[in-house]
């Protein structure tokens, strides 16, 4: 059988990171892709010496043409193109009175642009390859529920949830299917910032945030980056080729659907 290929974003570090290796040990050449460009390459890396097939690319998705670049660079060196996960995203606190034109601009050139150019790229490989595949969103637990503090990155995932149910309204008679999947806090190097200016915005020590968001947990622990990895290898499988549309939450139990 051909080696399914997949190209993951923001894979140079926590939730990609493991997205990554995970899909790389259930068979998929991996395209690993990050603004920085050497946590890219180690990740690869570790891929290619465990035995797997990796390529690693430096990419920022709010740039059209490089995204498009990085989708056409993974069919000819991979030989293929099968899964795209739009993984990549930033998550600055925004209290209401302090949101800048800037920040607005920056977190939604990544997180909700970033994610169309990655739809936009993928469907360009399918079609080029005269085949269906899978496209593969972050959302959020924010994504459904309004997140305190954190109101432009809330709203950005909002856009990627009502994004993932249109495209897959519109690319479903070509055989794409497309789904999100909605991590609620997960121990990630975005998340220690997050917690940072959470606290530091209380005026508490460090932990602070973690510890006010984590009440909201269900299950009672926050999520390992191999939690999320799980759901996406299942949205990644054959297993899910009757589901699209869908944004899963994979929260331990922060918002109820």
């Amino acid at each position: 059988m051909k080696t399914k290929v997949a190209l993951v974003t923001g894979a140079g570090q926590g939730i990609g990171r493991a997205i990554a290796l995970r899909l790389a040990k259930d068979g998929f050449a991996v395209a690993v892709t990050d603004y920085n460009a050497t946590t890219a390459e180690q990740v690869a890396a570790e891929i290619n010496g465990a035995g797997g097939k990796a390529l690693a690319l430096q990419l920022n998705v709010a740039s059209r043409e490089q995204v498009f670049a990085a989708v056409e660079q993974t069919r000819e060196k991979l030989g293929g193109f099968d899964v795209i996960v739009n993984n990549a995203g930033i998550a600055p606190s925004t209290p209401i009175d302090e949101i800048t034109e800037e920040v607005i601009d920056n977190v939604y050139n990544i997180n909700v642009k970033g994610v169309i150019w990655g739809i936009q790229a993928a469907v360009k490989a399918f079609k080029a390859q005269g085949q269906g595949g899978k496209i593969i969103n972050a959302c959020s637990q924010a994504g459904h529920v309004g997140n305190p503090e954190l109101a432009v990155y809330s709203s950005s995932k909002f856009a990627v949830r009502g994004l993932t149910q249109t495209a897959a309204r519109d690319l479903a008679p070509a055989g794409i299917t497309v789904n999100a999947y909605c991590p609620g806090i997960v121990k990630t190097p975005m998340w220690e910032e997050i917690d940072r200016q959470i606290s530091s915005a209380a005026g508490k020590a460090p932990g602070y945030g973690t510890q006010e968001f984590a009440k909201r947990i269900t299950l009672g622990r926050l999520s390992e980056p191999e939690d999320v990895a799980a759901c996406v290898a299942y949205l990644a499988s054959p297993d899910s080729d009757y589901m699209t549309g869908q944004s899963l939450l994979i929260d331990g139990g922060m918002v109820f659907n």
